[in-house]
């Protein structure tokens, strides 16, 4: 791949915003340094507005949880490193009681038709309309394709898994009658491909930028009218839909290997931006670890391995952005929970939500999570709760 070369041009210091770009935070249970990445987006000078999300914690540049809308200028690092990330849930025509009694029959399509974890492929590649177009425009996928094409049908490390639940609709809604039903449901991203183009257009924006200082580095942006920054949306562009047949091959190979029907297919996807016009502006929203919440806007917001997600119909909030929060978002680090937790209080903990779990790290417990349902409650105005999901038999990758 040819290098491209290094700005070395002498710039001009950098000029913020003489007032920070205005925002709105919903929910009160926000760690100091989340507000204060979004504090310091609101200060670059293509910033228009943001808000804050009521799950939001501290990322690289804009805070997980995250709303910033920008003119004529995308920010690589406030889309995030994992591109396109997503949700997708699959009622599937099978009884709940399937969940009690044929649980290895479920157990064992879950295991066989995914995989999980950084480098995580499949022996034989699984084919989807999205490797025939073209890859060719961007240097970071070009180089990476056959890795992407590898990995095709799989999930991440993290707080990527894929699980089986019970979705219950307290009255009719999305073309189900009111009643329980038995769900599929997957959180992943654009995967080691999206991460490689994450970084390499993260540094070339660096590079366009070295007049910002430390603690802006990592909300350099591009030009949307520059050759790079259409090259970068192309390739966000093409991530997502990389994402999407990635949970795609997921829901369609377990149902398949079931044996089973689908009866409805909802998804919706967070880390991206969008082309939207606010306050009289076209503007640039990114949404980091945020969902679109526009009026009628059909949605997913998950809690934990151990706790509920809800379906959700977006309410049109202009002050967010027409967003809400993508989860219910860590309130302690990795490391913090790995430190706190032991094996035997997370199987304890699971058992009493009636959880069983196949693979997952200790970095992932419930525990270490915001209150789904406080979160909910913080975002009212956002989005209106249609169903929720309770998981039952629940797969992530090893520690």
């Amino acid at each position: 791949m040819k290098k491209r070369k290094r700005n070395t041009h002498i710039t001009a210091a950098f000029t913020p915003r003489k007032a920070p770009a205005p925002y709105r935070q919903w929910g009160e249970d926000i760690e100091p340094e989340a507000i204060r990445q979004m504090d310091n987006a609101c200060m670059l000078p293509v910033s228009v507005r943001g808000a804050l999300m009521p799950d939001a914690h501290t990322g690289y540049g804009l805070p997980i949880g995250g709303v910033l809308a920008t003119e004529n200028a995308v920010i690589p690092y406030a889309v995030g490193v994992d591109i396109a990330c997503r949700m997708k849930m699959t009622v599937l025509d099978l009884p709940v009681s399937a969940i009690e009694n044929e649980p290895q029959r479920l157990k064992d399509s879950l295991c066989s038709e995914t995989a999980f974890g950084v480098g995580a492929e499949f022996r034989a590649k699984r084919n989807h309309a999205v490797m025939d177009e073209d890859w060719s425009f961007s240097p970071v996928l070009r180089k990476n394709k056959d890795k992407a094409w590898s990995q095709l049908g799989t999930s991440g490390a993290g707080n990527h898994f894929v699980e089986y639940g019970v979705l219950t609709f307290e009255k009719a809604g999305l073309g189900l009658a009111a009643g329980r039903y038995l769900a599929l449901l997957s959180h992943s991203g654009s995967r080691g491909t999206g991460n490689s183009a994450a970084s390499y257009y993260s540094r070339l924006a660096m590079d366009k930028h070295p007049e910002l200082p430390k603690e802006l580095t990592h909300l350099a942006w591009l030009d949307m009218k520059s050759n790079d920054g259409i090259e970068y949306w192309l390739a966000m562009e093409l991530m997502g839909r990389y994402a999407a047949a990635n949970h795609e091959l997921i829901h369609r190979s377990i149902a398949r290997s079931l044996g089973v029907g689908v009866l409805l297919d909802i998804e919706n996807h967070h880390n991206f931006a969008w082309k939207e016009h606010h306050g009289g502006k076209d503007v640039i929203v990114h949404r980091k670890g945020a969902t679109p919440a526009a009026k009628g806007d059909i949605g997913i917001i998950p809690g934990s391995m151990a706790t509920p997600a809800y379906i959700v119909r977006g309410m049109g909030c202009g002050a967010s952005l027409n967003s809400a929060s993508h989860g219910a978002g860590r309130k302690m680090s990795r490391r913090q929970a790995k430190d706190t937790f032991s094996w035997s209080e997370l199987k304890k903990y699971l058992a009493e939500k009636n959880v069983e779990l196949i693979s997952a790290g200790l970095d992932e417990v419930p525990m270490a999570y915001k209150d789904i349902d406080q979160v909910m409650a913080a975002q009212a105005e956002l989005v209106e709760k249609l169903a929720i999901f309770e998981p039952r038999i629940v797969k992530m990758a090893h520690s």
